[in-house]
């Protein structure tokens, strides 16, 4: 970085004769030397507190010179330092004195920087409008002639963005001057010049008076648009569409159209996409008689061109370009000259112009009526909705709610419902996780009766599919639509049939009923979770297969912070304890209570079992805590060790209990080895059993 000047000669040069006034500007210099890029940015960004500290008198006679000849900087630097000038005329002295912020503007607009030189003139732009006109003339437009005639195109391409702004407070002799200036850079030498001056002729054609319009900017635009590079002629096109707003009709046939059509038919496939992609704006600029007369057939060539990017950018415009057609005669326009390049659209070979085609065709419903829908349009929304490209597939569903309104929801069913359910039950698993992934949007669309009555049993069916990934699918989908059309729904439709699976003889089918408890305990809340849910979760834990007890330890985990504590049942499977190999009962035989807190020990048999249980007084009656001893029930029914499988992390297991605000817990080691003498992991892992006893006394230290 080119440093800033020497001792002497910068703003704060005055602080060694001990002016303590001068310290912040000293301060701003050093860090603008400073070698750390952000320091030197975090100074710029506090311009304006240095100017308001220095006044308004030193911020232009020392800090502005200073900042235009001495600041050579980081990209970066230099963007923040052109933001702040734009908001700097109050701290320079007002409007009178807004001309003092054009120097170090102008520099910075003819930097090499593209964001750099654009921030310049944003700046400089926003400063136009707070100079007089008299000062307008003397200092602005001054600078943009120095900008528009400089040697480097930089500054050239700053140029083309300031002439509308200072063009209508000009006399007429500036005006015309302007005018030349912005003539030369429409047919400058350089390519970036010419792209910098077509992307701006829209905006100067506004200010402008008609007549000049006609007979300057008119001729500008038919030279930009026929120039030898495409990036220039595409930037023509969206000029155009500023102009056309801004002649007759006469004038527009005679002296824009030609240029229009050329430009639709221009060999660069960027030009027509633009004239694709600005189609909606052009119609509306010329007018419904040219529409008809030009666009028609310049927007069908576009729909069968060679190139698939115009093609999708033409298809993404159809809706629009038949809603704005002329309400007389629309049906028989787009029946005839519009639909038969739809219908050859939807076998496309490129899926971006089948994904295009298919996010509007479903609007076309609603302008051609019932019985054109049925019989041409729903053969159309069938292929589509069959067609191997997933995003056409979700483009159809998204706007099923459009032909809806048309056709109604019978003929809807009859229509498209046979090929979602085809689709539903492919034998591909990647198609059926598709269909799966949009049926809450479907559902959203036909609403709860319809979707109980067609597409429920498929939701269900999904759930016992023998894809891992489709399982889990559908066990997303079902708490997407619950959250659609609510816990009652829930209550009465899903949770029953989801708790009946619990029962399956597939073990795969029971986990996936865990899994389900698990995605729609929050969804449904917490009166359903408590005392639905639950019971099966408890009741589970019994079950033979390790990894079904393993998920329950999850699905407790999970479903822990939503239960009422309150309102837990004490049934058999909260309190019950499977103390015997047999699965029998424990009986209670000895409480003891401390402090409103106690420590429960059963005893059954031979067998010695303990569990902790804490107690509270409520209506003087002291209750155990169900859900601490539904806790215990599971220690009890998965833990299947001996007792020297533990006794070396005797230890660990007593801070694990501690952690867990179980300081009843007192126990001999033959009550601690019983404590975990029952089923829980098939392999001797005692750090499973640690990390999954560890889940369970936490969650019991949450609900607590």
């Amino acid at each position: 970085m080119a440093g800033a000047s020497g001792p002497g000669t910068g703003p704060g040069a005055a602080g060694g004769d001990g002016d303590d006034s001068l310290y912040p500007i000293a301060v701003l210099i050093d860090e603008l030397r400073n070698e750390d890029v952000q320091l030197r940015l975090n100074s710029i960004k506090k311009l304006s507190t240095i100017a308001l500290a220095l006044g308004v008198e030193r911020t232009r006679t020392e800090l502005l010179p200073f900042l235009t000849d001495t600041i050579y900087d980081e990209d970066e630097v230099l963007l923040a330092l052109a933001e702040q000038l734009g908001n700097f005329t109050g701290l320079v002295g007002g409007p009178d004195f807004a001309y003092c912020l054009l120097p170090p503007l102008e520099s910075l607009a003819t930097v090499e920087e593209t964001v750099v030189r654009d921030k310049a003139v944003e700046s400089l732009r926003q400063i136009s409008q707070e100079h007089t006109p008299v000062a307008l003339e003397a200092h602005f437009v001054p600078l943009v002639k120095r900008l528009a005639s400089g040697d480097w195109f930089t500054s050239r391409t700053s140029a083309c963005g300031l002439f509308s702004v200072c063009y209508p407070r000009a006399s007429n002799a500036v005006k015309a001057e302007i005018r030349q200036h912005f003539r030369s850079l429409c047919s400058d030498d350089t390519p970036m010049v010419r792209r910098a001056a077509a992307s701006k002729l829209g905006e100067f054609a506004k200010v402008l008076e008609l007549d000049s319009v006609k007979s300057e900017i008119v001729p500008l635009f038919t030279n930009l648009a026929s120039d030898e590079q495409d990036s220039v002629r595409l930037l023509a096109v969206e000029a155009c569409v500023s102009i056309a707003q801004l002649l007759s009709q006469e004038d527009l046939e005679a002296l824009v159209m030609p240029t229009l059509r050329q430009a639709a038919e221009d060999k660069s496939w960027r030009v027509r996409y633009m004239v694709a992609d600005k189609f909606s704006e052009l119609q509306k600029a010329v007018g419904p008689k040219i529409t008809l007369n030009d666009l028609i057939p310049a927007f069908q060539n576009l729909l069968k061109d060679c190139e698939a990017e115009v093609r999708a950018a033409a298809a993404h415009k159809v809706k629009e370009l038949c809603e704005n057609l002329p309400t007389e005669g629309r049906e028989t326009i787009i029946m005839n000259q519009i639909l038969p390049y739809i219908k050859e659209l939807v076998s496309d070979t490129n899926q971006h112009v089948k994904s295009a085609l298919a996010s509007v065709i479903m609007g076309l419903s609603t302008i051609l009526g019932k019985e054109n829908t049925i019989e041409h349009l729903l053969p159309l929304f069938l292929a589509q909705l069959k067609d191997e490209c997933p995003e056409v597939r979700l483009n159809i569903i998204s706007n099923l709610d459009c032909v809806n309104e048309v056709i109604g929801i019978r003929q809807l069913s009859q229509s498209l419902l046979p090929a979602i359910v085809e689709l539903a039950e492919d034998a591909k698993w990647r198609v059926r996780l598709a269909i799966i992934e949009y049926m809450p949007l479907l559902a959203g669309q036909l609403g709860v009766e319809f979707f109980d009555e067609k597409l429920n049993s498929l939701c269900m069916a999904w759930l016992v599919d023998h894809v891992y990934a489709i399982r889990e699918a559908a066990t997303n989908n079902l708490m997407k639509l619950v959250q659609k059309f609510g816990t009652e729904w829930a209550q009465n439709t899903i949770v029953p049939r989801v708790l009946v699976m619990a029962n399956d003889p597939n073990y795969l089918h029971r986990m996936t009923t865990l899994f389900c408890i698990n995605a729609l305990s929050e969804a449904c809340g917490q009166e359903i979770t408590t005392k639905q849910m639950l019971p099966i979760v408890l009741k589970m834990a019994g079950d033979q297969v390790a990894n079904v007890r393993f998920n329950v330890a999850k699905s407790l985990q999970k479903i822990g912070p939503i239960l009422d504590t309150e309102g837990l049942p004490l049934t058999d499977s909260t309190v019950g304890f499977q103390c015997s190999a047999g699965g029998s009962e424990a009986s209670a035989t000895e409480v003891r209570s401390r402090r409103g807190h106690g420590c429960q020990i059963l005893r059954t048999g031979s067998h010695k079992c303990a569990c902790v249980g804490i107690m509270r007084n409520r209506r003087e009656k002291t209750l155990l805590n169900s859900y601490h001893r539904f806790i215990v029930n599971v220690f009890l029914n998965w833990v299947e060790k001996k007792w020297k499988t533990f006794k070396t992390s005797s230890k660990q297991m007593a801070a694990t209990f501690k952690r867990s605000n179980f300081s009843d817990f007192i126990l001999s080691k033959d009550e601690m080895g019983l404590f975990f003498t029952r089923r829980l992991f098939w392999d001797n892992s005692i750090e499973s059993i640690l990390i999954v006893c560890d889940q369970f006394l936490t969650l019991g230290a949450v609900i607590s």
